[in-house]
């Protein structure tokens, strides 16, 4: 029986469509070894195009699927046509043709609100250096090297009149080998370039924190958002990321005797499972307890708007230094150094692989010192 290989389109977000396969009747899937009718290329067009350039890239993606399409007719109804090794080479070269670019913005997408700016960014930079059709052929050494060399001379998004900061450049770089690396263990690409190429070292930035007098005066602030008041000073007592108080769950939370409290939960940045201990002012911060799937702080998500209402909040104690919600994070750190807490015990609470991350506190710590020193000055 001849199977019939129909190319089909299927709307998806971002005014695309992906390109299929329709097999009829279906066909074997080598993966799985269910049956199966569709098989998805990767390919994309768009459905209201823009500019010549985007009907070029229709026609060009179009004619590559066709050509696909050919290629697994005969697959399926004449396989005595190809040898394995003959498959092989169609495979490589079929996946070759894809479009890097869209499988970078299908990993965008997937990402949180915080993290998703600047994935978005670094394809806006892709497509600067390159152009908006990037193959996965098209990448290899000198490809990757010449995006690095790039971004280390080309202007910043925000002002064509400055350049691109170092650290940025830095955050960027290592967006586009992380989606080297899941190319590479999707098998789009057949080398692991993302392991072979050299990253771009950041700078070492100044991390700011808050006194003690500070956050008293934050303690006595009202905030218009008194779920992100209570989450940033949960976060000054544990030295908790955003995206894990904002995951933190009834169910991570665990009462021993004698006032004791611990948190039990995966961190968002590592995936490392953690068993964090926590104050009892931190426990009562998260106030009365609830079903164990329900959120701690009920109603904490990251938003450009949460962003002002902590800005306005910081503004109104009086605080004038640029904080974030993670100068928490580094404020719980730098007052345990401060307060004796040495810093193998620091890197396990703040989650660390390597406890020569958490250096950079005593580094924050020793500045404060000399700071310090420098106030008191004498008249000769």
């Amino acid at each position: 029986m001849i199977v019939k290989v129909t190319l089909r389109e299927k709307e998806i977000s971002g005014n695309r469509k992906s390109l299929y396969l329709d097999f009829y009747p279906a066909i074997t899937n080598h993966k799985t070894g269910e049956p199966t009718r569709r098989e998805f290329l990767g390919i994309y067009i768009y459905e209201k195009t823009k500019s010549p350039i985007d009907k070029q890239q229709n026609k060009s993606n179009m004619e590559l699927a066709e050509q696909i399409r050919l290629k697994r007719f005969n697959e399926v109804n004449k396989p005595e046509i190809y040898t394995g090794a003959e498959k092989e080479i169609l495979r490589i070269k079929e996946q070759g043709e894809k479009s890097f670019l869209s499988y970078f913005r299908e990993l965008a997408e997937k990402k949180k609100e915080s993290n998703l700016k600047s994935w978005k960014a670094t394809l806006i930079y892709l497509e600067r250096y390159a152009g908006n059709s990037i193959r996965f052929a098209d990448l290899d050494k000198h490809f990757c090297n010449g995006f690095r060399d790039f971004l280390l001379i080309t202007k910043s998004l925000r002002s064509e009149r400055s350049a691109l900061s170092i650290n940025s450049a830095s955050a960027y770089f290592h967006k586009f080998k992380a989606a080297l690396n899941q190319a590479y263990d999707d098998g789009y690409i057949n080398s692991d370039l993302g392991k072979q190429v050299k990253g771009i070292e950041g700078e070492e930035t100044r991390r700011e924190f808050l006194t003690m007098d500070e956050i008293g005066s934050l303690v006595r602030t009202e905030c218009e958002n008194p779920v992100l008041k209570d989450a940033a000073l949960f976060s000054i007592l544990s030295g908790m990321r955003f995206s894990d108080i904002e995951n933190l769950k009834w169910e991570n939370v665990e009462v021993l005797e004698q006032e004791n409290y611990q948190l039990k939960f995966t961190q968002e940045k590592t995936k490392g499972i953690e068993t964090l201990p926590i104050s009892k002012q931190a426990f009562e911060l998260m106030g009365e307890g609830k079903e164990p799937q329900k959120q701690v702080f009920d109603g904490l998500h990251y938003s450009h708007h949460q962003n002002r209402i902590l800005s306005r909040w910081l503004g109104k104690a009086g605080i004038l230094k640029t904080i974030t919600f993670h100068c928490f994070r580094h404020t719980y750190a730098t007052l345990q150094l401060s307060h004796g807490t040495d810093i193998f015990t620091l890197s396990k609470m703040l989650g660390h692989r390597k406890v020569q991350t958490t250096t950079i506190y005593a580094k924050v710590l020793d500045e404060s010192k000399r700071e310090a020193a420098n106030r008191i000055q004498l008249c000769f």
